[in-house]
């Protein structure tokens, strides 16, 4: 089976891994990761639960003010997400194809602004902020697709004498296909506005295809596949995260407005699935639940030499959810017997995390914390609450349960290949 999937499954996996686009969306997102780690951190401000800090900050600011102050870091990161995420897509894609980026990026920029909807005090909320990430998403694919083929046609090419600086030659040569990529995006909203009657786009398209979709994935099935699809990659030796990354951000950051917005409200948060959620409950120790490994290790499979080194240097990489020294020192990748947990905790963690919060026991993630903040902590950041780091201890516990008889075979069986060896050995030297 593994042959199998080796031959025929794994370079189609890579290819997918590596498919321009979707390492457009990635890398876009990365790039804005400091943006969004900022705006969760105007989250902690604003809601941490804990009174002493309430009344402290109170007593130093008035209550209006500090929070201020969180909500114009919120509105200066989440606020603006979407017009962030068309330049940075852009940005990234056209340097996939060698092209000029930041022409690239500021021509998506103007393409999306196109179907943006203004109200008296400029582009609305729903625009500029989360409501808007598929459509960014989309249209800097497509003016970047449409911008780099016009780019590269050189009747299109405004060239300026020699000794004028390279900004400026760049920005003339850019000029012509910057023309007609935002004239063909803006035709196309006039259209759809006029033909159809669909003055806000943004707003129509959130509420057809975006929302219903995140109701979609905010079921306890998509949080098993959600689970199942990295960790099912990376035993073939494919970056199954990375593969998953652009799907689960486009679902996180919306999530945790709407989460945030009905917290506000004194309502329920209405989503469960989101990124802070599976950094705090699932990827603890990084894919696969990985730090309850290491601490089985230590438990029972001490004595393997090769296992107890692993353990130790994969042990401070792992309080940071780094977990490819156990990937491939173990190794995990295509090991017969350790891909079975590698998989089934992350399956198993889930559901217990998805119902629990789901009947209420644990807050929802509201704050999205650096994916590297060490487990326990993490889920007292992404729920604001005590009862996500005791969940996260729990999920832990449950976790090396799981490793442990998975773990006392691979020893066992590594044992029998040690002794096995060592045999072979001795008949070489005998004959």
């Amino acid at each position: 089976m593994f042959r199998f999937l080796e031959e025929k499954f794994v370079p189609v996996a890579a290819r997918v891994g590596n498919q321009r686009h979707l390492v457009a969306i990635r890398d876009g997102f990365i790039t804005i990761m400091p943006l969004t780690i900022v705006g969760s951190l105007a989250v902690l401000i604003n809601n941490l639960p804990i009174d002493l800090y309430q009344n402290a900050l109170d007593s130093i600011w008035k209550h209006e003010t500090w929070t201020q102050w969180g909500g114009n870091m919120w509105g200066a990161t989440f606020g603006i997400i979407s017009l962030l995420l068309a330049f940075s897509i852009a940005y990234n894609l056209a340097k996939g194809y060698d092209k000029d980026g930041l022409a690239a990026g500021v021509i998506s920029l103007s393409s999306y602004m196109t179907f943006g909807t203004f109200g008296e005090g400029g582009l609305t909320g729903l625009t500029t902020g989360t409501g808007g990430i598929f459509i960014a998403i989309i249209i800097a694919l497509l003016s970047t697709e449409v911008f780099c083929r016009l780019s590269g046609n050189r009747r299109l090419l405004i060239k300026m004498p020699d000794g004028v600086p390279p900004a400026v030659s760049k920005s003339f040569a850019a000029l012509l296909p910057a023309i007609i990529t935002i004239g063909v995006f803006a035709l196309v909203r006039t259209i759809i506005s006029a033909g159809f009657d669909i003055p806000d786009i943004v707003g129509s398209f959130y509420a057809t295809i975006q929302e219903p979709f995140m109701g979609l994935t905010n079921t306890w099935i998509a949080a098993l596949l959600l689970a199942f699809i990295p960790t099912f990659l990376w035993t073939l030796g494919v970056h199954g995260a990375n593969i998953i990354e652009p799907f689960m951000q486009t679902i996180n950051l919306p999530a945790i407005d709407a989460n945030v917005a009905a917290i506000s409200a004194g309502e329920v948060a209405p989503y469960i699935v989101n990124k802070p959620f599976f950094d705090a409950f699932v990827n603890m120790g990084g894919s696969g639940t990985t730090i309850a490994l290491i601490i089985a290790i230590f438990i029972i499979a001490r004595k393997n030499k090769q296992y107890n080194t692993v353990g130790k240097l994969s042990a401070a990489p792992g309080i940071f959810n780094i977990n490819e020294p156990l990937l491939f020192g173990l190794p995990i990748v295509l090991n017969p017997i350790l891909f079975v947990p590698f998989i089934l905790t992350p399956m198993i963690n889930v559901t217990i995390a998805f119902f629990a919060t789901k009947w209420g026991w644990v807050p929802a993630a509201i704050v999205a914390p650096p994916w590297t903040t060490p487990p326990i902590i993490n889920g007292f950041l992404a729920t604001q609450s005590w009862r996500g780091a005791a969940l996260s201890v729990v999920l832990i516990v449950v976790a090396v349960c799981i490793y442990l008889p998975f773990l006392a075979m691979a020893n066992r069986v590594a044992k029998q290949d040690e002794k096995r060896d060592a045999e072979l050995e001795v008949q070489k030297v005998e004959v």
